[in-house]
């Protein structure tokens, strides 16, 4: 028999009572919350149910589920319905993978206003890709995209970063035809890093004049409109990273690389190695050295901490559509796009290749591309 494999909720059984004598006075009730879920989950203490086989009357328990969106061990059956209803919204073209990421003088005032500077970061997302692909003289076109928020690097610092899966290309602005993008080419990337820089500190700055930025300990300083100033003017002079990669696969590698970013917490069972003498070991992949797999050992204290600041607030939607995909119309949008949409000549077989028509899409089938891009680290 393989031995157990070490879980989350082993690292918080066994050191919650430390931690929180360290850091419960500073804990947000969404924090408490997932620790005592992740902690209880499948376990005696949310009870269970009992099956029996009909048959030969076998009987087995099994232990109740917590649910929570940061449970490793919870997210299999979401993550599998989330998938299933965005596979009837595949288009027959190429997808790409774009990834925004935040620099860190950024990242250390999202721990103290989560909620505001989350949704500066989806906000400033959306207005990056959309403006940039309708204007005439890149694309010419209204897009539609999915967006996912991760605020974790591979060592659980705070990285906040969002992954988006576009369609590459969209409708025109009289929605009447389907505007492809260049082959295996999106939008240029430097054009995209200035733009999201742009908006997303205008949008920042607006949110510091009403008063929906609170600092406190060693980001009080920022209080101060001076001081505030001062940190975003050296934001603005550093480079925004925007990462994107040329598109490859069909429809089943669209929602394989969706299924890696949509519902993932940020640390997975499998990258526990070792608990022993109060420390935890885990594996981690180091992207400044090309992705290789290292292991790092935190006192489980500070192992704990860490992975409670990637507790979103109560509420917060981290899995958005926009554009055409936006909730608001989106049968209606996502329709008129399957119909201008013709299928790409990449896409198809040999023999479909060499026709000059376009073909209509039809919902019996699910061709398409997907980007892969190195996540940030």
């Amino acid at each position: 028999m393989k031995p157990r494999r070490l879980e989350l909720a082993d690292v918080f059984r066994a050191h919650q009572s430390d931690f929180l004598a360290c850091w419960g006075h500073v804990l947000s009730p969404q924090q408490k919350k997932a620790l005592r879920d992740i902690r209880d989950c499948r376990s005696a203490a949310l009870g269970g149910r009992l099956q029996e086989c009909e048959q030969c009357g076998h009987r087995l328990f099994l232990f109740n589920s917590c649910r929570n969106r940061n449970c490793p061990k919870c997210q299999a059956s979401v993550r599998a319905q989330w998938l299933a209803d965005r596979e009837t919204e595949l288009l027959p073209v190429e997808y790409f993978h774009v990834v925004f990421t935040v620099p860190p003088q950024i990242a250390s005032m999202a721990l103290q206003n989560a909620r505001t500077i989350y949704g500066i970061l989806f906000r400033a997302v959306s207005d990056t890709l959309l403006t940039i692909a309708a204007d005439p003289k890149r694309l010419g076109a209204a897009i539609g995209f999915v967006a996912v928020l991760h605020t974790w690097g591979q060592n659980l610092h705070v990285h906040p970063h969002i992954h988006c899966v576009v369609p590459g290309g969209g409708l025109s602005p009289d929605q009447s035809r389907w505007i492809s993008c260049r082959k295996s080419f999106f939008l240029p990337v430097k054009v995209l890093s200035r733009f999201f820089r742009k908006r997303f500190l205008i949008h920042l700055c607006l949110a510091f004049q009403q008063g929906k930025l609170q600092f406190c300990g060693s980001l009080e300083s920022l209080s101060e409109p001076a001081a505030f100033e001062a940190l975003c003017f050296q934001a603005g002079q550093a480079e925004w990273i925007v990462y994107a990669k040329p598109p490859f696969g069909g429809p089943d590698q669209v929602l394989k690389y969706l299924a890696r970013y949509t519902h993932r917490v940020a640390i997975s069972n499998r990258r526990l190695l070792a608990m022993a003498d109060g420390r935890v070991t885990f594996e981690w992949k180091d992207y400044a050295v090309g992705r290789e797999s290292k292991t790092m050992t935190l006192q489980a204290v500070e192992f704990i901490r860490r992975f409670l600041l990637h507790i979103l607030p109560s509420g917060f939607v981290h899995i958005r559509h926009f554009g055409f995909l936006a909730n608001r119309n989106r049968k209606e949008n996502w329709r008129c796009a399957a119909l201008c949409c013709p299928i790409s000549e990449c896409l198809l077989e040999p023999a479909q290749t060499r026709r000059t028509t376009a073909i209509p899409f039809r919902r019996s089938s699910y061709p398409g591309d997907v980007l892969s891009a190195k996540p940030a680290a």
